[in-house]
């Protein structure tokens, strides 16, 4: 049981704890997906699809579940997935998050559309990544990357699967809108009223994403900032390596967690198609569906240097702010590390070492 949180054995505790005290519309908003949700449900069918063949007589009295991710020391091969808006489900919001990923050890990416201005969120003294959304007006897209690097952030993750948002059914019927205290602080700051039949927040990504992203537009940002840059929404293995061509330091396989195109591939079923045409030469990341320790295992054994984690860490802060985050976390690492020594493997080198298929 996590001490942080009462009564949590599981990320599951946690999503039905969040489930009960959030309400019902902002449940809706983070728990679900664009569509009918077929995407969303595959990601978590498929990971249960995958099955790792362990090693025996190995010694794995002392485990290592610590691994490098550009550059930086992660406890776990793990980083909190950008997520917009997390003052939604608590006050804490971004700023909680970030500091129970600060002491978890692990990496907090902080979204263009936080809730929270990026240098208070990097402030918070952990290891931060900004992740960027494409923007029409091309001097806040500057603006961003230049505050990122001056707020101390490690790495830039660009999202290229957002051209538009995805249609998002529960949010329409419920006619989401954000309250008066949730803004995108780091942009425009406000998203509009209240509409009937409308999601406030596609209504803003109309207005404020451009939808003709392309190579050249990878290139623009590879050359104004020094940062690792990460391009995050790659399922495409021809994708991946054009991106590492043009000067990724690294990709995320995502399908932004079953909430852009629905009937899109699982991200786990993609994953061994797009190591295998980065060929070595940058890591490749997993989003969408990681629920377990024994799904980090798992992703691993298919070739990720690591996952993000999203959903389960907003489960965590709408089931008690802070400590909830770090309940999601403290369960993630002991259930990995007792992955790992049940699969044999005493570090994570070893675990990328293992047999594992998509059945």
């Amino acid at each position: 049981m996590s001490g942080s949180l009462p009564g949590v054995w599981s990320v599951a505790d946690v999503e039905r704890l969040a489930a009960e005290r959030l309400a019902p519309d902002v449940w809706d908003y983070i728990a679900g997906g664009s569509g009918d949700e077929v995407t969303l449900a595959a990601n978590r069918a498929a990971f249960d699809r995958v099955a790792v063949v362990p090693r025996s007589l190995v010694d794995v009295s002392a485990c290592d579940t610590g691994c490098d991710l550009f550059g930086v020391r992660s406890a776990l091969p793990l980083a909190v997935a950008p997520m917009a808006y997390q003052r939604l489900v608590h006050d804490g919001g971004e700023l909680a998050a970030a500091s129970a990923a600060a002491a978890a050890g692990v990496p907090y990416v902080v979204s263009t559309l936080s809730s929270e201005p990026i240098e208070d969120v990097a402030g918070v003294g952990g290891t931060t990544w900004f992740q960027l959304y494409w923007l029409r007006d091309r001097e806040v897209v500057g603006a961003l990357l230049r505050r990122a690097e001056d707020a101390g952030c490690r790495a830039v993750v660009l999202t290229v699967d957002v051209p538009v948002l995805g249609r998002r059914l529960r949010d329409l019927r419920n006619g989401f809108a954000l309250p008066s205290w949730v803004k995108p602080v780091n942009t425009d700051g406000d998203v509009g009223e209240r509409v009937p039949g409308d999601s406030v927040i596609a209504r803003h990504t109309s207005a404020v994403f451009d939808p003709s992203l392309s190579w050249r537009d990878l290139a623009w940002v590879r050359a104004r900032t020094r940062l690792p840059l990460v391009v995050k929404g790659i399922l495409d293995p021809a994708d991946a390596a054009r991106a590492v061509d043009l000067g990724a330091d690294g990709v995320v396989v995502s399908n932004h967690g079953g909430r852009q195109l629905d009937g899109a591939v699982p991200s786990v079923v993609a994953l061994p198609e797009v190591v295998a045409a980065v060929g070595g030469r940058c890591p490749v990341l997993l989003d969408s569906g990681v629920r377990t320790g024994v799904d980090v295992l798992r992703a691993l054994a298919l070739g990720a240097a690591a996952v993000l984690v999203g959903r389960p860490v907003l489960w965590g802060l709408g089931a008690g702010g802070e400590p909830g985050v770090t309940a999601v976390l403290d369960v993630l690492r002991e259930e990995f590390g007792t992955a790992m020594r049940l699969a044999g493997c005493p570090d994570v080198a070893s675990v990328r070492g293992l047999t594992a298929s998509v059945r």
